[in-house]
């Protein structure tokens, strides 16, 4: 009688992928999620199996570290241990159908399948192949299980999202491809893990603890950043990017990770916050970590820990860079969602997690999981980092006006920092206002003080009349009221700097001064306007601090008000032919549009990308048009994935630094 061996193993690919939620993955293994099983396919030759007398036995291998079991007739896996079990529908004997079972505490990672046959002739081993297992937050069981459909496709199953940037008042949503689908892209996720220094020190210890999202996090967020370690980023806030790429023309997190992975783990270069977040947010999701990229307006850094920005202004009102605390207009941080067993149930849900190098946190450039709700109930006694993102969002805001070292005068801003933390809308391109998760809806009313500032016998307020938009002239008001019987006589000096989100700002690009006369307990506006010739030149993606100064030429009192804002640029229409039959496999044609809103010509690059739609990136060289022209191209495309997908357009001009771009979303249904 002939023995019994096994031809081939199918690995059910499709079926396994659409189970376990995983079919858009481009790796070239088996992607699986821990907690549910798995179905594989023997091909046996020789003779059929018995189950009276032979033995399936599986070894699933992490690096060094395996566990064994054998395929018994149970009808389904169990949740704490390892398992195999036959296809409870009936058993083919010549080609059985069985399904491995993972605990929903597996560590994730690449294994590797050996199955030994046992017959009462002896025993034959088999290399089966490997596959990728990852977290599951479709299970319950599961530190990472979030429990809506919703957002488990909008934070882990979504390949494109929007950032938020600029003020308050005036966001700019920027569009990020995250691409964990990909090409290459998951199998450079895993490869993250084992360049990782902790993997480096004690790789035994370093498999077991990614079963642990919290553990697992800290190493991610360590590795976006090249401070400690051989990691993807290479952080840059100089203005000065030659040798590398400006952050600001990232577009998606495919071309950082591929450059990083092909110049075998060197820094890319460059990175600045939502860079950074952005990428952590891909490698999260790709690992199966529910993810969401987060903007907190006004973010403090408060290097000396005691919860006060100071702020100096001259007393024309020029921002001075005097203090090591600063506050960026705009920081952008990653929050995961996990259990928290090591601190208890009250602070399981959203965990901050900062990749951006900013302070150490057990001796690395790494930041959190920080507890949202930690943050909120300010448990600065608690793990990871909670002191520092808690400034982030609460410090106060000390504003003095000096002149030769001497204060004039000084007030004191409690509501500014985190005047605002949104992240993106699930389903939506709305920005989600949830500032109430971080702090008491009590302690904040969205509307800062720093735009006004009073004294006993005097008010003054500055107030833009419109949102700036590029090309066109910046018109303010200031508002003074003299509260005392007496009329004043005053000085006014008002002062505009041009600044980046997170520096002090440069020098002065426009000023003014005026002697002003105002009768006793009159209101008085005093309207302003910057020519767009005096601000195109500087801007790009900077901001303008705004400040006015209003001297009682009596009393000497000084009141000091001020006003930081960004410049609206124009965007890029996207037009899609035949939009709502747009079919995986099937070519199709994108227009993109770009009226001329400056009033010179402009020329440039345009550039379009899509994950799931196009292949690396197709430029168009855009000739000189005139103000008011409008430019047109088209360009071919060919979706390889159903679902939403985002495709993107940039317009980098010459002779402007203004960054035009534009997003549209377009839904690829199978053929």
């Amino acid at each position: 009688m002939e023995e019994l061996r096994i031809q081939y193993v199918n690995l059910e690919h499709q079926g396994n992928h659409e189970s376990h939620y995983t079919q858009g993955f481009s790796s070239k293994s088996l992607v699986v999620r821990r907690g549910a099983p798995f179905k594989i396919t023997l091909l046996l030759k020789g003779r059929a199996f018995n189950p009276h007398s032979d033995t399936l036995m599986f070894r699933i291998l992490l690096g060094g570290l395996y566990v064994e079991f054998p395929v018994t007739f149970s009808k389904q896996g169990s949740p704490s241990r390892w398992s195999a079990y036959f296809n409870p529908k009936g058993l083919n004997p010549n080609s059985p159908s069985l399904y491995i079972s993972s605990p929903a505490s597996s560590s994730i990672g690449r294994y590797s399948i050996q199955l030994h046959v046992l017959t009462q002739h002896g025993q034959q081993g088999y290399t089966v192949g490997d596959f990728v297992l990852l977290y599951n937050p479709w299970c319950h069981e599961d530190a990472v299980y979030i429990p809506f459909e919703d957002q488990r496709e909008e934070y882990v199953s979504k390949d494109s999202g929007l950032l938020y940037m600029g003020t308050p008042k005036n966001l700019q949503s920027r569009p990020w491809s995250f691409d964990q689908y990909e090409p290459e892209i998951l199998d450079i996720c895993l490869k993250l893990l084992q360049v990782s220094p902790q993997h480096g020190r004690n790789w035994q210890k370093d498999y077991l603890g990614r079963a642990d999202p919290v553990y697992l996090s800290r190493v991610v967020s360590a590795m976006i950043n090249c401070e400690d370690d051989r990691g993807v980023l290479r952080g840059n806030w100089s203005g000065d990017f030659k040798n590398g790429v400006p952050p600001s023309k990232w577009t998606g997190s495919a071309a950082i990770m591929r450059q990083w992975a092909k110049s075998k783990f060197s820094p890319v270069m460059y990175g600045q916050c939502w860079v950074f977040a952005a990428v952590m947010c891909t490698v999260m999701r790709a690992l199966g970590i529910p993810s969401r990229v987060i903007t907190n307006f006004n973010s403090a850094h408060d290097t000396d820990g005691n919860l006060v920005i100071e702020e100096f202004y001259s007393e024309t009102g020029k921002k001075l860079s005097y203090s090591k605390d600063s506050i960026w207009n705009f920081h952008v941080w990653v929050e995961c969602w996990m259990t928290r067993p090591d601190l208890g149930a009250q602070f399981d849900g959203w965990q901050v997690l900062d990749p951006t190098p900013q302070e150490r946190s057990g001796g690395i450039f790494c930041c959190g999981p920080a507890p949202v709700k930690a943050i909120r109930d300010r448990r600065v006694d608690l793990v990871y980092d909670i002191p520092f993102v808690y400034a982030e969002v609460n410090a106060d805001v000390h504003t003095v006006i000096v002149k030769q070292g001497q204060v004039l005068s000084s007030s004191t801003d409690t509501e500014r920092v985190g005047s605002l933390i949104v992240t993106k809308t699930i389903g939506s391109p709305r920005p989600q206002n949830i500032t109430g998760n971080y702090k008491p809806t009590e302690a904040f009313s969205g509307e800062s003080t720093h735009k006004r500032g009073s004294t006993q016998g005097l008010s003054v307020s500055l107030s833009l009349l419109k949102v700036p938009v590029a090309g066109e002239n910046i018109t303010f008001t200031v508002m003074v009221t003299n509260m005392d019987s007496i009329p004043k006589v005053l000085r006014e000096h008002v002062n505009a700097q041009t600044k980046e989100y997170n520096r002090c700002p440069s020098d002065t690009f426009w000023e003014v001064h005026n002697v002003i006369r105002i009768a006793p307990h009159e209101a008085k506006a005093i309207h302003h306007l910057i020519d767009h010739a005096q601000y195109e030149s500087l801007m790009g993606d900077d901001l303008v601090n705004l400040a006015v100064v209003m001297e009682d030429e009596s009393t000497q009192e000084r009141v000091l008000a001020s006003e930081e804002f960004n410049i609206t640029s124009p965007q890029l229409s996207i037009q899609i032919a035949d939009e709502d039959s747009v079919m995986a496999h099937k070519e199709h044609t994108a227009l993109v549009v770009f009226c001329n809103p400056f009033p010179v010509p402009v020329s440039g690059l345009l550039t379009v990308t899509g994950s799931g739609l196009i292949e690396g990136e197709m430029h168009s060289r855009i000739q000189l048009f005139k103000p008011g022209g409008t430019m047109e191209r088209s360009f071919s495309f060919i979706p390889r994935m159903v679902g939403k997908k985002m495709l993107q357009a940039t317009l980098v001009l010459k002779n402007n630094s203004a960054k035009i771009i534009g997003y549209r979303m377009i839904s690829v249904k199978s053929a």
